[in-house]
């Protein structure tokens, strides 16, 4: 039971305000929660999986320097997509266009490498029940974003259409630029 609060309270703590709960409150925003929600949570358990199963094996096979610059590219180019599209082009509820798979690609490459990654990764090395380990980060990114998927919903209701389109890309953008500038000041 220690392993389960060990890794859900650092967990929860390091995702607080973090940027994939943000991206996640942009989505929420910009398409129906349902969809974010659910590809949100298949980017948790596919990168806490990871984190905790592979552990320290991750970090030997994955250059950080590039996964940042994927994630930073990968959030330059959803910003540019979010900005271009038609109002009311990208809201598709129950068609193949769903934002499902975007939102878990996103929120994949963008938890990569990240402080909640390896928070859980930490947490995995001190403690044999990784099962445990895996579910209270998994609990711990689910609430924390959940929060973020409720803002933006809320959002979504109250702003008209184009503002939330502008917000949304302004957000993919900062977060990608940002990467990026942090990725050249780190190699140079």
């Amino acid at each position: 039971m220690e392993a389960l609060l060990s890794s859900f309270g650092v967990v929860f703590l390091a995702e607080m305000g973090d940027k994939t709960q943000l991206l996640v409150m942009a989505f929420a925003a910009k398409y129906h929660w349902r969809p974010v929600l659910g590809g949100m949570i298949l980017g948790i358990l596919a990168v806490h999986s990871l984190a905790v199963a592979a552990g320290n094996l991750i970090g030997s096979f994955l250059n950080p320097e590039l996964m940042q610059l994927i994630a930073g590219m990968a959030f330059l180019a959803f910003g540019v997509w979010t900005l271009r599209s038609e109002a009311g082009e990208e809201e598709a509820h129950d068609s193949a266009r769903s934002p499902f798979w975007t939102v878990a690609a996103a929120f994949f490459v963008g938890e990569m490498g990240d402080k909640t990654q390896f928070a859980a990764l930490t947490v995995a090395a001190a403690y044999p029940s990784w099962q445990l380990v895996l579910l209270g980060a998994v609990l711990a990114m689910v609430l924390a974003d959940l929060m973020g998927v409720i803002c933006g919903a809320l959002l979504h209701k109250r702003l008209p259409e184009r503002k939330l389109q502008l917000l949304s890309g302004g957000i993919f953008i900062f977060f990608g630029a940002v990467t990026l500038i942090k990725l050249f000041y780190a190699t140079f």
